[in-house]
């Protein structure tokens, strides 16, 4: 049998009706086929009297405005709901009881036990039938009262408001569901604000129920994971009136006003908490005689008193700072506003049938008719200041589900006779049932939430009026994140970081935090990030080092700096000047090569050592070239490659020298029998290549076994690119067998340095190999104790010398004689040389008859050096011979011949 209601007329006239049961306590109520339950705040608290203890419910003070419109948008949800075509098809209609909680535990569980169907004790009365379900109730403390003696019967309790994490445990609670999300996304979301604006030093209010512990806790572990700390809480009693809050108020008005850092305060507590503590810092900030601006925080507002307009009245914003508000998701108010208008014009004749209703109108001391057109649009507009749109939209969720759940079961069967649906087959459907809002499907989650997100409001006053339900963002648990309503509104946001919240002063980059033992990790000490160390952003908690060895910062750095690279470069003055020396060097023997090239059958060409000139020559080029590998950014190929070409190029250069030295000293060797051993030997071009070969193998055994390399020596603030000889051994090996050979040089022409003067070398080879050794010595303590940038140029320098050495020695003297003396370059003018030389030798004669007997031994060895002549000679003119037609060579024999016969008989 399908049941209708009376028709909306008469509904709006009789709504809502109270029963004043002697049989259970006041409240609105309809019947139907189907009963919903609801349990709403209509008053604030109860009237106790701890020296009485009677036998019925103490008397509900303070009428509470939003409790009663919130009550009013169940009523008008369940009246919609019988419209629809959901209930319609299943044949059924729903009524409700709606019962006062007066914001009261002990008051809750008395109506629950009347909803349940359970016996009132306290009245004698018979149990009456218990409702389906219950929409309720608005506190936490009070819903996990409720829940507990709910569960005893599997009667399913929606909640439009309470948050508290504990109802989510259904282990604990199987019968509680609520259409909003629990605290922990709330205080996460609280959490990513403070986090992106970076305040980290707060204070929290919160009241000591469940609900006040269960938010703390999940505020603190999160903000503690995000490096938020806390600077305070305060905690305020559950009940308003206990004595006890108004010392609670004034400690957290001190502790407020004490933490003069803290800018921000997060409050969990109900309205009526914050405007009695407003009142107290209005009152101690004037009492010590400061401005009311120091009384200025941000206050992150929840769910409790964020959209709360009772406070409207009482809190001025150029007072309290800014208010951020976290609320629920609000859904189309149409409905709800058009039935408040039908409700309020409906009026009623007898008041007295309707006590909220009476008692509404009382608080607005009404003193005429209530359907007087003055009064109705003083009580529309008192309501319209108290309705909160969020809590009107989940009401209308849970009794939106409670209906469509019903009508999926009515439709199988008929629910018009009493106990034809059970609590608990409602509640097991609840679990699974989808349900159409506003265009929208939702169902509840396995902890039996529905978590639609929190919607973000930046409280305003303008032209004096406060303004508190405009929506500035939107939060996403899903995303972890804020979506801005507009560009304006996240600017309005996020202009509140320029306030600071800290314990310490921020930290700048290049610096890190010092927490100080004992205190707070949010209190600290900035100290700047020692040299190698930096910090890039701010509030570091510690300095990083720099990445590698190649980067360096000094102190209090925020990045770090690329090592400055040094080498001997060739931006370099002095490199600059040195490698003009080694071009200048390396031209010098291109034209001494021509030069002698084109004299090459001149005498002092062929006294030098004909095709060896061009052969040292060429030796030199190969060493000034390995002088400009000393310059420049070094490699593993250069480092390699300067070392082995200098020493194969000098050693060429210093072994056609010793041909030449030995050529001097074979020449000036008398001793017959040695002479022809040292004639035997002397093979120019095979001396030159077994010494070349030598300095070969010991390069190629320095390169095979531990060969010169690139190395980078690391300073505090640069780098210095250098070669690493690899073998110190194998590189003074390589130098003291060029030193060596330079001896012998040395030894050979030191013999020989008497010779004719104008064509003989034995000087200059002298002089060259001592400025040779003399450099190279000087060369080794100081590349030993060098260090810097300038090591290769040492090595450079002494190259240099030993080179330019050869050429001054060797080769400008004879290009002096061929460009300038050209008339001393021909085979006459050396032969008239060395007979001169040999007259002066004989004429030494008769000073060697007047010599003392002991020194008598050295005159045949002076009167014997121009017969020993005469293979140099013929060698440097081409030309002197054994001929007997020579001008002077026969009769300088002669003479020479004759005299050594005479000397040796006597």
């Amino acid at each position: 049998m399908n049941r209708r209601g009376p028709p909306l007329k008469v509904l709006l006239l009789m709504l809502p009706w109270l029963v004043r049961g002697r049989t259970g306590p006041a409240g609105a109520s309809r019947a139907g086929d189907l009963i919903i339950g609801g349990v709403f705040p209509i008053h604030q608290d109860v009237e106790r009297d701890n020296t009485d203890f009677p036998s019925r419910p103490q008397k509900c003070v303070r009428f509470d405005k939003g409790g009663f419109t919130t009550a009013i948008a169940m009523i008008n949800a369940i009246e919609a709901m019988n419209r629809s075509p959901a209930l319609q098809e299943a044949g059924v209609t729903l009524g409700y009881r709606i019962l006062d909680s007066c914001s009261d535990v002990s008051v809750s569980l008395r109506v629950t036990a009347d909803l349940a169907g359970q016996e009132d004790c306290g009245e004698g009365a018979n149990a009456t039938a218990p409702v389906l379900a219950v929409v309720g109730a608005y506190h936490s403390e009070t819903s996990i009262a409720i829940a507990r003696q709910l569960t005893l019967k599997s009667i399913p309790q929606i909640s439009y408001a309470s948050t508290a994490m504990i109802l989510s445990d259904k282990a604990r609670f199987p019968s509680f569901m609520r259409t909003v999300p629990n605290d922990m996304y709330q205080t996460a979301a609280m959490v990513r604000l403070l986090n992106d604006n970076q305040w980290s030093w707060v204070g929290i209010l919160a009241t000591d129920g469940d609900y006040g512990r269960s938010v703390q806790d999940s505020f603190m572990s999160q903000a503690t994971e995000m490096g938020i700390c806390v600077a305070f809480r305060e905690i305020f009693p559950e009940s308003l009136i206990n004595p006890q809050v108004s010392l609670a108020v004034r400690a957290a008005a001190q502790s407020i006003r004490g933490s003069g850092r803290v800018k921000v305060i997060v409050s969990f507590v109900k309205p009526i908490h914050m405007i009695r503590l407003t009142e107290e810092l209005r009152r101690q900030t004037l009492r010590d005689g400061h401005g009311l601006e120091t009384m200025q925080r941000i206050w992150l507002a929840s769910d409790n008193w964020s959209t709360a307009s009772s406070l409207s009245q009482h809190i001025k914003l150029e007072e309290v700072g800014h208010v951020v508000g976290f609320t629920f998701k609000r859904g189309d108010m149409e409905s709800f506003n058009g039935y408040l208008g039908m409700l309020l014009a409906a009026g009623y004749n007898s008041p007295g049938t309707n006590p909220f209703l009476e008692e509404f109108y009382a608080e607005l001391n009404a003193t005429r008719g209530v359907k007087d057109a003055t009064t109705l649009a003083h009580a529309k507009e008192s309501l319209q200041e108290h309705i909160h749109p969020e809590k009107v939209f989940s009401v209308e969720m849970a009794v939106g589900a409670i209906t469509h759940t019903v009508a999926s079961i009515c439709r199988l069967r008929n629910c018009t006779q009493t106990g034809s649906v059970e609590p608990w087959e409602v509640l097991k459907a609840l679990r699974e049932q989808w349900f159409p809002i506003g265009g929208h499907n939702y169902s509840f989650d396995k902890n039996g939430d529905i978590n639609l997100g929190y919607d973000i409001t930046l409280w305003r006053t303008d032209r004096d009026r406060l303004y508190i339900h405009d929506i500035v963002a939107e939060y996403s648990p899903l995303n972890k994140s804020f979506l801005y309503t507009s560009h304006l509104a996240r600017k309005q946001l996020t202009d509140l970081s320029r306030i600071v919240s800290k314990c310490s002063d921020t930290c700048n980059p290049g610096q890190s935090k010092k927490v100080v033992l004992g205190q707070h990790t949010c209190c600290y000490e900035c100290i700047n990030c020692t040299e190698n160390y930096f910090s890039n952003q701010t509030d570091s908690v510690s300095c990083m080092r720099c990445g590698s060895n190649t980067e360096w910062c000094p102190e209090g750095s925020s990045r770090c700096l690329r090592k400055t690279l040094n080498f001997f470069s060739w931006k370099d003055g002095f490199a600059v000047v040195l490698l003009a020396l080694a071009a200048a060097g390396i031209l010098l023997v291109a034209l001494i090569a021509a030069l002698f090239l084109r004299h090459r059958h001149t005498p002092v060409v062929r006294a030098g050592g004909g095709g060896l000139c061009q052969v040292i020559l060429l030796s030199l080029v190969g060493s000034f070239t390995s002088a400009t590998m000393f310059v420049g950014r070094p490699s593993g190929q250069r480092c390699e490659a300067r070392q082995v070409t200098f020493g194969v190029s000098f050693t060429l250069c210093v072994s056609c020298i010793l041909v030449k030295s030995l050529k001097i000293l074979l020449a000036f060797q008398v001793n017959p029998r040695l002479q022809r051993a040292l004639r035997q030997l002397y093979r120019p071009y095979a001396i030159v290549a077994v010494c070349v070969a030598l300095q070969v193998v010991t390069c190629s055994c320095w390169l095979v076994l531990r060969s010169p390399f690139y190395h980078e020596v690391m300073y505090p603030t640069t780098m210095l690119a250098e070669c690493h000889e690899g073998s110190y051994v194998l590189f003074g090996v390589m130098l003291g067998y060029i030193a060596m050979l330079a001896l012998v040089c040395f030894a050979c022409a030191y013999k020989g340095r008497k010779l004719p003067q104008k064509y003989n070398e034995a000087k200059f080879i002298t002089f060259s190999m001592l400025l040779y050794l003399i450099s190279w010595a000087i060369f080794v303590p100081v590349y030993v104790t060098t260090s810097g940038i300038y090591v290769p140029a040492v090595e450079m320098v002494v190259i240099l010398i030993s080179n330019y050495g050869v050429l001054s020695c060797h080769f400008f003297p004879k290009c002096y004689v061929i460009l300038f003396k050209r008339d001393q370059n021909t085979p006459t003018a050396f032969k008239q040389n060395v007979y001169e030389y040999s007259r002066r030798n004989v004429d030494s004669v008769s000073v060697s008859d007047t010599t003392p007997p002991g020194e008598r031994f050295a005159v045949p060895y002076i009167i014997s050096v121009p017969s020993l002549f005469r293979k140099y000679t013929s060698a440097v003119s081409g030309k002197v011979t054994k001929d007997s037609n020579s001008s002077h060579g026969g009769s300088l024999d002669s003479s020479v011949m004759q005299h050594n016969r005479r000397r040796t008989s006597i």
